[in-house]
């Protein structure tokens, strides 16, 4: 029997090669994240990335490490295979996405690893590539346009821009995104809740005329009769994500029909509510996707697994390293026309040497 040792909570900074913002007034200069280290009584050893987004889930650095310490006392000792018990500490607290999310990704790796075996041995689905899409954060329209061109060279083929602040500009950066890529670039939005009610079917209208494939949160995710009325209206498909935190937030939507796709993020939902949530989705009919929190190497790496389940029909936001200056992996996390092979991420690993450079 593999027990659980200890639970270490280890923050990490990498630099970006350029801020990112989002929605009405966030932005992000640096992916300062934690590494979730759970060490069983064989040695074995299961890593994951929290990455805490004050903005939009309230969490920390300090956050992560004090609910993970707050946990462990409860984790230590308990059979790594003993799931049932594992997911009874795990949910013994609520909120806290990003911190729980990592910890049951790392006691999945070492759960795996206590077997003698890796998360691409007990976790890879029916497909061995996955599409790749790009988070084009808010900038000016230059700013935008030659990041997007940098992306698309190195192998790119789907951009999620971010819109929000002006509505008009926005239009004109994704006609600009348009002109230069042609249709060889799939392009949708994500508005993070910006939207008005009043205003949000002609700004879909106009998305849907410049050749948008969907687009995410129109409207806040308090308003669920709104975005009731927005969806059936069918102007453009939209993706739930802030509102879908959690599989009982994905039930409420599923009832009260407020979305199309469905954008599930590891770094918030980890392996364990990631894989209910997704089928619980396409069993009644929703088309799914994940997502990043501006996640780096080790994170993609994670997002990647959880996209080659099924019910992933949709690009899936994998590229977010290419806007680091540095990562922790001992190898590049590359793409080739659009496309990522999961496959080539088994000799991806932590380099120690970056990780002693880049810990905080």
């Amino acid at each position: 029997m593999s027990t659980i040792q200890n639970v270490e909570a280890l923050p990490y900074r990498l630099p970006l090669t350029s801020a990112l913002a989002w929605g009405a007034h966030s932005a992000l200069s640096a992916a300062e994240h934690v590494l979730v280290r759970v060490t069983l009584s064989d040695g074995s050893v299961g890593l994951a990335e929290a990455p805490p987004r004050p903005t939009i889930y309230g969490e920390t650095v300090g956050s992560v490490q004090a609910i993970l310490a707050h946990l462990s006392p409860a984790l230590t000792g308990l059979d790594i295979h003993d799931t049932a018990a594992l997911e009874r500490v795990r949910n013994s607290v609520t909120n806290n996405h990003t911190a729980r999310g990592a910890l049951d990704m790392a006691l999945w790796d070492a759960r795996a690893r206590a077997q003698g075996k890796t998360l691409f041995d007990t976790l890879v689905g029916p497909k061995e590539r996955v599409r790749v899409s790009f988070i084009l954060g808010i900038a000016t329209p230059a700013e935008m346009l030659d990041e997007a061109t940098r992306v698309v060279e190195a192998g790119v083929r789907c951009l999620k821009v971010k819109v929000g602040r002006h509505y008009q500009k926005d239009l004109e950066v994704i006609r600009d995104l348009r002109r230069a890529f042609g249709q060889d670039v799939l392009l949708y939005a994500d508005s993070n809740e910006t939207l008005t009610p009043e205003v949000a079917p002609s700004v879909l209208a106009a998305m849907q005329g410049e050749g948008l494939l969907y687009v995410e949160e129109p409207l806040p995710a308090r308003d669920l009769r709104a975005r009731a009325e927005l969806h059936a209206q069918g102007v453009l498909p939209i993706v739930a994500d802030d509102s879908c935190f959690t599989p009982a937030d994905l039930g409420r939507e599923l009832d009260f029909g407020t979305f199309d796709v469905l954008n599930v993020k590891t770094a918030r939902n980890g392996f364990t509510d990631g894989l209910a949530m997704l089928r619980s989705a396409a069993a009644r009919g929703k088309r799914g996707m994940v997502g990043s929190q501006a996640s780096t190497g080790l994170g993609t790496i994670h997002a990647a697994l959880l996209s080659t389940q099924a019910e992933v029909t949709e690009p899936c936001e994998l590229s977010f390293v290419l806007k680091l200056k540095d990562d922790l992996l001992n190898h590049p996390v590359t793409f080739r026309d659009g496309w990522l092979d999961v496959n080539d991420l088994r000799e991806h690993a932590l380099d120690d040497r970056k990780w002693q450079q880049y810990a905080l």
